[in-house]
């Protein structure tokens, strides 16, 4: 088996189009609607789940993934989190509590939230074992093992956690990074970066802001996500160079 990293979900909180059928001026194209940010890992018989969002029942459907070994959270906002217990199944199906990884923060807040799939509760069996991660930590499943080493991201208010492994880093959330980390990414294969909107946000890298770093850190190619409403996939793949592209829902690549 190939291993593959797929971007189940690109939008920002809200997705595209909203709730209300709201989408700004983007195209009616299927690259412009855009579930919450989420992504997948198959190295080998292992399958591993970054954050759950509230959209994950449809992006497992959709991409046609049918087992989980692992999740690992970036943070624990809702858009984020939310879906975490449509991962029931899995406990079903593997007889056994699923593993999830995030820094320490990110485990109290999800035990905190969502006790019930952590501690019995209501007469339901616990469904996750938690795993307050370190710098560096690995996932195994018989004879495949993904190495991962975790980092620290400003998004706002709080730290969130980016990812990398096998030269492919994945920050779908921040709107500072620290020179420190700056240098740990240099010249990946691949960068999966926030690109929330075209102005400046508190909390989150806007296009220049991304540009900036995609530019600094020199990746073979740069992958942005987190994608608003007032970023159209195709506007933005006419103005950017062919190494840096606009995520879409299911765009996947072999590593």
């Amino acid at each position: 088996m190939k291993n593959k990293f797929t971007i189940l979900g690109c939008g920002s909180s809200l997705g595209s189009p909203w709730i209300t059928n709201y989408s700004a001026k983007l195209k009616k194209n299927l690259k412009n609607i855009r579930t919450r940010c989420c992504a997948h890992i198959q190295k080998g018989d292992l399958s591993i789940l970054i954050d759950t969002s509230p959209d994950i029942k449809n992006q497992f459907l959709t991409n046609n993934i049918k087992s989980l070994d692992a999740i690992i959270y970036t943070h624990e906002h809702a858009d984020q989190t939310a879906g975490i217990f449509e991962m029931r199944p899995f406990y079903w199906k593997n007889d056994k509590k699923i593993p999830v990884y995030g820094s320490n923060r990110t485990i109290k807040s999800l035990k905190r939230t969502y006790t019930f799939c952590f501690l019995q509760k209501h007469g339901y069996k616990p469904i996750m074992k938690a795993n307050i991660i370190k710098n560096k930590f690995k996932i195994r499943k018989k004879k495949d093992k993904l190495n991962i080493e975790s980092f620290d991201v400003t998004h706002g208010l709080i730290k969130a956690t980016g990812y990398l492994f096998d030269k492919i880093a994945y920050i779908s959330d921040c709107n500072r990074i620290s020179k420190k980390i700056s240098k740990k990414l240099m010249n990946l294969d691949f960068l999966i970066i926030d690109c929330l909107r075209k102005n400046k946000h508190p909390s989150h890298f806007n296009y220049e802001d991304a540009m900036n770093f995609i530019k600094l850190v020199k990746p073979k190619k740069a992958i942005l996500t987190n994608l608003h409403i007032d970023l159209d996939y195709f506007e933005l793949k006419k103005k950017l160079p062919k190494n840096i592209i606009p995520a879409y829902d299911g765009l996947n690549f072999n590593f």
